[in-house]
């Protein structure tokens, strides 16, 4: 069966850093794109970056505008995990973060459909306030 288990949210203050990580496991089953998104309340859940290519999703990172220059998307050669840093963190970074798994490489704007994950995790609540 097919998991993934978020970590690493908190309360962190404005310009801080912190690091999510996505660990995901399931026999017979081959990821070639995780990707980070974010539900805010009263928003729409939003894509916020991607990594993505084979074998073991080392290839392409895609990141949103809002996040680029300040989250880092990466996986750890030898781990089952994907992981997010992310500094300078802006009070509208608050949110629930979900990491999705898909089966198919990602290009050009397919990583922000939802539709092209198969599987996600429970979440994780980053809470940005001073």
């Amino acid at each position: 069966q097919v998991q993934l288990v978020e970590s690493g949210g908190r309360l962190v203050q404005p310009g801080g850093s912190l690091t999510l990580s996505c660990e995901f496991s399931g026999a017979g089953f081959d990821f070639h794109a995780i990707g980070w998104f974010r539900l805010a309340p009263g928003k729409q859940r939003e894509a916020v970056s991607c990594i993505t290519g084979k074998p073991r999703l080392m290839g392409r990172t895609y990141y949103s505008n809002d996040v680029k220059g300040r989250f880092t998307i990466s996986k750890p050669s030898a781990a089952n995990t994907v992981d997010l840093q992310m500094d300078n963190v802006r009070v509208e970074d608050t949110a629930v973060y979900y990491c999705e798994a898909g089966p198919l490489e990602m290009y050009g704007s397919n990583w922000l459909n939802q539709r092209n994950y198969d599987y996600w995790g429970q979440g994780t609540q980053v809470t940005v306030s001073s």
